[in-house]
C-alpha cells in the first residue's frame, strides 16, 4: 500500500512546486505584506484561501455572462487571485473601476459591473484593519471575481458590442464577429489592465462622431437613437477593405466607398416593411396552414457578401412566394396576362407551349406544380440589369422599368430585392473597363461609347432587324474584373459632415434593438 502511493505523492509535489502557489507565503502574501508593511500576509494560507474562493465563486457565478470561462482560468490558474496579485498595488484595479464609471460615456450603466462592489472592496483591503490574514481572503476573492467579470464585460461590450443581432432579427445574415473563450482568457491574462482598457476604446470616427453627439444631446429620443447606433458601430463587421459598396436600408441609399471618399452614390428602393402583428398573424398561419393567413414580410435581409457578375437583359425567376401571391391571382383574372408579361411557365422543367390555355380552377395556389420565369425585355421586372452576388436568400440588386418609385420618401416598396437608380453608372464602375463595358452596352441596344466599337452595334442591329430570323432576346453575363465587396445594413443615425444624420426606422429594428439593449441600462 506505501509503496503505491508514493507514486501518487510525487506527481502532486511536481505540480505544487511548479506552480508556486502553495509557497510560503504566495505571491499574494508576499505581495500584500510588502505593500502595507504588515506581517499577517506572510501567514497567507493558499488552502484555506482556496476553500473561500471556490464558495465565493460559486455564490456569484450564477449572474455572470460568461461564468465557464472565468471558471476555467481560474480553474487553470489553482484559483490564484492573479489580477489583485499583478494589478491591486501598481493601481491599475483603481483605474478599472474609473474606466467602468466613465461607461456612461458609452451609453452603459456602471452599476451592471457592480463598479460600487468593486471600489468598496478596494477600499475595504486598502485599510489595513485585518486582525488575522482569514480576515482578507473574503475580501480579496470577491475582489478578484468581481473585478475579472467586470473588466471581461466591459472589455467584450466595447469590442463586440451589447448584444449579438442574429440572435434578435431574423433576417440578419451577417456574421458578426463575437467574444470566444481563447480571447476572454488571453483578456484575463494581459500582462497590463491599464494597456488593454486603453486599446479596447473604440476609435472608428464614426464611433465617435455618435459618442460626442450623445453627450450633447438633451431629448431622450435622441439620445436613444444615438445609442443604438453606437452599438450597432461596435459590431465586428466582416472585412470589406477600402473599397466597398454599402446599402443603408434606413437611408434607402447606395453608396460606393474608396477609403473615406464616395466613388458613386444613388437612391435604391428596398424590400417592404413587414405586416403589423406579423409575429401574431405567422402564429395563426402556422395553425392553419392556409395561405390567406400568412402575412406579407418582404423585408430585405441584412447580409456581406461580394458582387461576382452582372447580368444584362436578366430572366427573373419568379419566387414561390410572389407566385402563389401575386401571378396566380393575376393568371386567373386575365387569362393573356402571361403571355402579355412575356412570363413562361414551366412544369416539370418543361416550358407550356400555350400557358393562356392553363385551367386555373384546377389547381390550388399553396399546391402550384408550376415555375414561374419572365424573359428577357422592356417589361421585366428586373429591367436590363441585374447585379449578382452570393446569399442564401435570393437577393440581388437590379434595374427596374419603374422608376416612379425613385421619388418617394419611403422607398420601402420592392419584395426584397433592392433596385437602383443608375444602374448603368454602377455597372461601369463595376466593370472598370472600357472595352468590357461597350459591350454591355451593346448588349443592351446602346450606343458605344468608344466609336470603333459601332460594328458591333450595327451587327447587332441588323440581327434584329432581319426578318427572316426570329431575334430572340437572351440574358448576358460580364464579370468585373475583381469581386467588389457588399454590405447591405442598417443605419437610423450616424455622423457626416460634422454634424448627425437621421433617418426613421422604416423596419422598427431600433425598437426590438433598444429592447434588448434595455437590461444594460
Amino acid at each position: 500500500m506505501l509503496k503505491n502511493s508514493r507514486f501518487l505523492v510525487v506527481p502532486f509535489i511536481l505540480c505544487i512546486s511548479a506552480c508556486g502557489w502553495f509557497k510560503s507565503p504566495p505571491e499574494i502574501g508576499k505581495v500584500l505584506a510588502e505593500h502595507f508593511n504588515n506581517k499577517i500576509y506572510k501567514d497567507f494560507d493558499t488552502v484555506a484561501y482556496d476553500s473561500v474562493f471556490v464558495k465565493t465563486i460559486d455564490s456569484l457565478s450564477d449572474n455572470f455572462i460568461n461564468p465557464k470561462t472565468i471558471k476555467a482560468f481560474y480553474a487553470a490558474n489553482i484559483n490564484a487571485p492573479k489580477l489583485v496579485t499583478k494589478f491591486y498595488v501598481n493601481g491599475q484595479l483603481d483605474s478599472l473601476t474609473n474606466y467602468l464609471e466613465n461607461s456612461t460615456a458609452h451609453g452603459f450603466n456602471p452599476k451592471i459591473f457592480k463598479t460600487d462592489e468593486i471600489k468598496n472592496l478596494l477600499q475595504e483591503l486598502s485599510t489595513n484593519k485585518f486582525k488575522n490574514v482569514e480576515e482578507s481572503y473574503p475580501i480579496i476573492a470577491k475582489l478578484e471575481i468581481l473585478s475579472a467579470n467586470a473588466y471581461l464585460n466591459y472589455s467584450n461590450f466595447l469590442k463586440f458590442g451589447l448584444v449579438n443581432p442574429r440572435n434578435i432579427f431574423s433576417r440578419y445574415y451577417i456574421r458578426v464577429k463575437r467574444p470566444d473563450s481563447l480571447g476572454m482568457t488571453n483578456l484575463l491574462g494581459s500582462v497590463s489592465l491599464l494597456d488593454t482598457l486603453r486599446a479596447i476604446q473604440p476609435k472608428l470616427a464614426q464611433y465617435k462622431g455618435l459618442q460626442s453627439a450623445y453627450l450633447k444631446a438633451n431629448s431622450e429620443a435622441e439620445k436613444r437613437t444615438l445609442l443604438l447606433n453606437m452599438e450597432r458601430f461596435r459590431w465586428k463587421m466582416p472585412e470589406t477593405g477600402d473599397n466597398y459598396i454599402q446599402v443603408n436600408i434606413a437611408d434607402f441609399k447606395l453608396t460606393w466607398f474608396d477609403k473615406q471618399d464616395t466613388v458613386i452614390s444613388m437612391k435604391v428602393c428596398v424590400g417592404g416593411k413587414r405586416e403589423d402583428g406579423y409575429e401574431e398573424k405567422m402564429k395563426a398561419f402556422v395553425k392553419s396552414g392556409n395561405l390567406d393567413d400568412k402575412p406579407k414580410n418582404h423585408e430585405t435581409p441584412l447580409l456581406f457578401s461580394k458582387i461576382n457578375s452582372i447580368q444584362a437583359n436578366p430572366i427573373w425567376n419568379i419566387p414561390v412566394s410572389i407566385a402563389q401571391s401575386e401571378i396566380y391571382w393575376m393568371a386567373r383574372k386575365d387569362r393573356y396576362y402571361l403571355s402579355n408579361s412575356n412570363i413562361n411557365v414551366y412544369y416539370k422543367d418543361k416550358l407550356i407551349g400555350e400557358p393562356d390555355t392553363i385551367n386555373w380552377n384546377r389547381y390550388s395556389r399553396d399546391k402550384l406544380p408550376f415555375k414561374f420565369k419572365q424573359g428577357s425585355g422592356g417589361g421585366n421586372a428586373l429591367g436590363k440589369f441585374k447585379f449578382i452576388f452570393d446569399n442564401g436568400s435570393s437577393i440581388y440588386l437590379h434595374d427596374t422599368n419603374n422608376k416612379n418609385g425613385f421619388n418617394l420618401n419611403n422607398r420601402a416598396i420592392s419584395h426584397g430585392c433592392v433596385r437602383v437608380e443608375k444602374p448603368l453608372e454602377f455597372a461601369e464602375k463595376l466593370l472598370n473597363d472600357n472595352y468590357t463595358y461597350d459591350k454591355l452596352r451593346v448588349e443592351v441596344d446602346m450606343l458605344p461609347v468608344d466609336t470603333t466599337h459601332m460594328n458591333w452595334y450595327r451587327k447587332r442591329m441588323a440581327k434584329k432587324a432581319d426578318t427572316l430570323k426570329s431575334f430572340q432576346l437572351k440574358p448576358a453575363w460580364f464579370g468585373p474584373k475583381k469581386a467588389v465587396p457588399l454590405l447591405i445594413t442598417y443605419f437610423t443615425a450616424w455622423a457626416q459632415n460634422d454634424k448627425i444624420e437621421y433617418r426613421p426606422d422604416v423596419y422598427a429594428m431600433d425598437e426590438k434593438l433598444w429592447t434588448a439593449m434595455k437590461k444594460f441600462r
